[in-house]
């Protein structure tokens, strides 16, 4: 699979990653071996970068990877982590103290001594410009915990604040054909600043699979059921934050641009990898079959004609509630 540089930390990833959500059983339950089984199968199709957090099921999803990690050494895989959501989300408690904490239990989750990319995981806004911050971040890359740092952001004027701190080693964003705003100004100014670009909610929360329909169910654990108006963290963590029927009417329009031999999925992380500035895309999978398929993916080719498509989708469909917002 194609590699590329993820911005500061100078690591190669591959172009399509893993994100391990899922394998915290956040979106229904996930049985601790099906889980092995699908980071073998990523690792397998050639996937070389791992995104988890310490809240993904209190730790489980962390767990998962350093299980796998220890019994498969030497694969040469990136994990990303986050951090800070732990606790009641207020600016003051994003101080050197409490990273210390947060990552050393991250250190011991994933079984290693110094993590390789550890992200502020959608702070408060007020945390991204808060040159204290940096400097604690900072003293734990001096330190050894971490190698490196970056964010996780809602919205693109976080980002663009946390790209003008030279610490920044990437910046995770939901980037998807339900949400183009990124394009605009983020991905440019992380490209001229060296940052990586890591792209989440590639699929909308599965909308983008082309699997749902208005009446499918989830479970009463899955975020998609108790978070689809906001009822727990920011609604564009869910479905991208759009209307669910009209997401559904979306998926039908963009169904007809998928190229020959590709699933809906398949085009959709295609389009965001070939973006110029992105470094991975982190996909999740609930099955060996999705990592398999979603590793698929960065062998599909997506050209000028896929792109208007997908531009004029958001534009008839999404821009007038999205792009203000996020």
């Amino acid at each position: 699979m194609e590699q590329r540089i993820l911005g500061k930390t100078g690591r190669n990833v591959s172009i399509v990653g893993l994100g391990t959500w899922q394998l915290g059983a956040d979106w229904g339950n996930v049985d601790p071996a099906q889980a092995q089984a699908i980071l073998a199968a990523s690792a397998e199709a050639g996937v070389t970068f791992f995104d988890t957090a310490d809240v993904y099921g209190d730790g489980r999803s962390e767990q998962a990877i350093g299980k796998f990690l220890a019994d498969n050494p030497g694969l040469g895989i990136t994990v990303a982590t986050k951090m800070g959501r732990r606790m009641e989300q207020r600016p003051e408690n994003y101080n050197l103290a409490n990273f210390r904490q947060w990552v050393d239990r991250s250190r011991k989750n994933l079984g290693t001594d110094t993590l390789d990319l550890v992200q502020l995981h959608c702070p408060p806004t007020p945390v991204y410009s808060n040159n204290e911050v940096y400097d604690a971040l900072d003293t734990l890359v001096s330190e050894g915990a971490i190698k490196n740092y970056g964010v996780s952001v809602e919205r693109t004027d976080e980002a663009l604040e946390a790209i003008r701190h030279d610490g920044t080693a990437s910046v995770q964003i939901i980037l998807n054909a339900f949400r183009l705003k990124p394009l605009d100004e983020v991905l440019p100014a992380a490209k001229a600043a060296g940052v990586g670009i890591i792209a989440r909610v590639p699929l909308a929360s599965g909308l983008l699979s082309g699997k749902y329909s208005k009446d499918t169910t989830f479970a009463e654990n899955d975020h998609r059921n108790y978070n689809r108006k906001g009822e727990a963290f920011d609604v564009g963590e869910t479905f991208s934050g759009v209307d669910y029927e009209l997401g559904l009417k979306a998926v039908a329009e963009f169904e007809q641009l998928v190229p020959e031999g590709a699933t809906t999925a398949q085009a959709a992380i295609a389009w965001i990898a070939a973006q110029d500035g992105v470094s991975t895309v982190i996909p999740g999978a609930r099955n060996v079959e999705q990592a398999r398929s979603n590793a698929a993916a960065a062998a599909v080719n997506t050209g000028k004609e896929f792109d208007d498509g997908v531009r004029w989708i958001y534009d008839h469909y999404f821009r007038e509630a999205v792009h203000p917002r996020w």
